[in-house]
């Protein structure tokens, strides 16, 4: 059984992407606080990349900017893509088959197919096998968390 579920805070509005055939996909990161503290007592968070395809991609970057709290539920997926460099890059993540709103906030653009900087999708022949994304090459330190 592969299932899991998610509330968390969205760490950058999502963009939405049309991929081959008139596919449409959002990706983001959800930000998930962990429920003890650390030995400075913090609380921690992981950092989880989220897919989406079709109207729940549409809704979900329509609707949800950075900061909302979502609660995700799908499937974990793991892939492996080559870099121009060949390198090898392994990435896990969600492909949400739900999406609920639990508190949204406003996107910072209107703006809703965006190719954000740092980002460049990654060629694949078949669509449904992968969600095209690549890490960012650098993070930001404003991640919502709390």
């Amino acid at each position: 059984m592969n299932q899991v579920a998610l509330v968390g805070r969205i760490t950058k509005d999502p963009f939405l992407r049309e991929v081959a055939r008139g596919r449409v996909q959002s990706t983001f990161v959800l930000a998930v606080s962990r429920s003890f503290k650390n030995a400075q007592g913090e609380v921690e968070a992981d950092f989880i990349l989220c897919t989406l395809w079709g109207r729940l991609a549409e809704n979900t970057a329509k609707h949800c900017g950075k900061g909302s709290l979502v609660g995700v539920s799908g499937r974990i997926q793991s892939r492996s893509f080559e870099r121009e460099d060949k390198s090898r890059v392994y990435v896990t993540e969600v492909i949400a088959d739900k999406v609920q709103f639990l508190a949204t906030k406003n996107r910072t653009t209107n703006e809703l197919y965006v190719q954000p900087q740092g980002f460049r999708q990654v060629e694949q022949k078949d669509p449904e096998e992968a969600s095209h994304f690549q890490l960012p090459t650098r993070e930001s330190n404003e991640l919502p968390i709390t």
